[in-house]
């Protein structure tokens, strides 16, 4: 299915649409999820938890939580207040480690200043981490196995894959080392046998780094910062920032690539908004079904291929 949207001016990059590939990935998620009640009288279950009340993070949690019911998930959300202690929080995620309802669980970021981050992200189990931020799953992204990987990353992979189809030989930059985006991201571009640099504030010659790739990620949170001489003609530029600033008297949303400079030379390109965001909640629902699925698997029963059967 064609994943990118061909613009009447030959001279500009085609535009990847992030609306259109969560879409589909959503639908995909929802019918497997009402096959899966018809089947086994379950369905995966997203546990979300907020610590106090920031405004963009409300925002985020409603957004998930309506995502996951209209995917047919049990979206469950546990609110909490903002002085709530470190061990208050380690409990109740102990207690969701525990619920067989329970297949993912979000702890909502950032924290309150007297909770210790990683303790909590280390505190959820392994396979319930849909977030893909425990150490375990970074270490098995980094060797190659199966792990959950964070939301936008894998976003950002099905959506160089939609567009080129086979990465291998690729030349990839990612700019930014987050361990949120920039990490991840370049594990996983190593994964498609792509050439991989991950570039930063210390980075050289950034943009002749970046007139190198063949694939380039702007993972950075500054505006704009990526200009149109840094992008090598053809390229496919992912642009992971969502920024908001003041331009005439107007606020507006940008990414970190000057776009209307940037799509006079690149190939592909993803606009801010409607690229990259709408596949990383997508990409959420995708998590949690894995993880429906993992449990399924350990809840089957073991049948030893050594055992007499009955006669």
């Amino acid at each position: 299915m064609q994943s990118v949207k061909e613009e009447s001016t030959a001279r500009e990059a085609r535009l990847i649409d992030g609306r259109q590939a969560a879409s589909r990935l959503r639908a995909a998620i929802a019918a497997e999820v009402a096959q899966l009640g018809r089947d086994h009288g379950a369905v995966p279950g997203l546990a979300v938890v907020l610590v106090g009340a920031d405004p963009a993070s409300e925002v985020y949690v409603r957004a998930k939580g309506r995502a996951m019911r209209e995917a047919g998930m049990e979206s469950h959300e546990h609110r909490l207040p903002a002085d709530t202690a470190q061990e208050t929080l380690l409990a109740l995620i102990d207690r969701l480690n525990a619920d067989d309802r329970v297949h993912g669980i979000l702890v909502q970021l950032p924290l309150p200043a007297q909770i210790d981050t990683q303790a909590v992200i280390q505190a959820i189990s392994p396979d319930k981490d849909v977030d893909g931020f425990h150490v375990l799953n970074v270490g098995r992204l980094a060797l190659g196995q199966q792990a959950f990987v964070p939301c936008t990353p894998r976003g950002c992979l099905m959506l160089l894959r939609q567009v080129l189809g086979d990465l291998t030989g690729k030349e990839a930059v990612v700019i930014g080392r987050s361990d949120i985006v920039g990490k991840p991201m370049a594990q996983l571009l190593l994964g498609q046998n792509c050439t991989v640099t991950l570039a930063h504030s210390r980075t050289r010659d950034l943009p002749a780094v970046c007139r190198r790739a063949d694939i380039l990620v702007a993972a950075v949170g500054r505006p704009e910062m990526v200009r149109a001489d840094w992008i090598k003609p053809g390229a496919t530029v992912i642009d992971v920032g969502i920024n908001r600033i003041e331009r005439d008297g107007t606020s507006r949303l940008t990414g970190d690539v000057d776009f209307a400079a940037a799509r006079g030379i690149a190939g592909a390109i993803t606009p801010v908004p409607g690229g990259v965001g709408p596949m990383t909640i997508a990409c959420l629902l995708q998590n949690t079904l894995d993880a429906f699925r993992i449990s399924r698997r350990r809840a089957a029963p073991c049948h030893p291929s050594s055992e007499r059967k009955p006669s």
